[in-house]
């Protein structure tokens, strides 16, 4: 079984998807940890559900990047975490991070990448006005929404409601994320 940490930064829907996944035996991994910037975040109500313990960091209490992700890095190592899943994370990953983990960490993002990098992506994809929109799994590094696409599931829409298409989103996000971590898994087994 690897040992996963998820990072979340909001609601934590995805959080729990993987969590569940993990817990019916869907992926072969735990949840071992949830990494979490806001303390007041739904993510970390999800995690106590499940009984996933978290380390909850305020960013402004730390003097740089730099320093956080050192303590985010203890806190993986403690964990033995083998594969980081960004699941609504809403920072960008720096430097400790990326040299910890290279190749070994994984985010969800909602567009069809390369097109609508950053926080706005659905926003952009209404504002362009496209009708075909989806979901992208990419590995991370040191560019915005870029690194190696793992997979991409898209799907047409020709509705002009936000929340109507955010949940058409997360419906097609949360199974894609979870084959994709599954085939991640399987690969670094072999």
């Amino acid at each position: 079984m690897k040992r996963i940490a998820v990072f979340a930064s909001g609601e934590g829907t995805n959080f729990e998807a993987i969590a569940a996944a993990a817990a019916r035996g869907e992926i072969s991994a735990r949840v071992v940890l949830l990494v979490c910037d806001k303390p007041e975040a739904n993510a970390v109500k999800r995690a106590e559900k499940y009984g996933i313990p978290c380390f909850v960091f305020r960013a402004k209490e730390y003097g740089s990047k730099e320093a956080y992700e050192r303590e985010i890095v203890m806190q993986l190592q403690a964990a033995g975490v083998e594969l980081i899943c960004l699941a609504g994370y809403m920072r960008l990953v720096g430097e400790t991070l990326l040299e910890a983990y290279e190749g070994r960490i994984i985010n969800v993002h909602p567009s069809l990448l390369p097109a609508f990098r950053g926080a706005r992506a659905i926003e952009q994809a209404m504002e362009a006005g496209v009708k075909v929109y989806g979901v992208t799994i990419h590995e991370v590094d040191r560019s915005l929404d870029g690194g190696r696409i793992l997979a991409q599931r898209a799907f047409e829409y020709y509705g002009e409601d936000q929340a109507e298409l955010e949940m058409l989103i997360h419906q097609t996000e949360y199974p894609l994320y979870i084959e994709t971590i599954q085939r991640v898994i399987n690969k670094k087994q072999k």
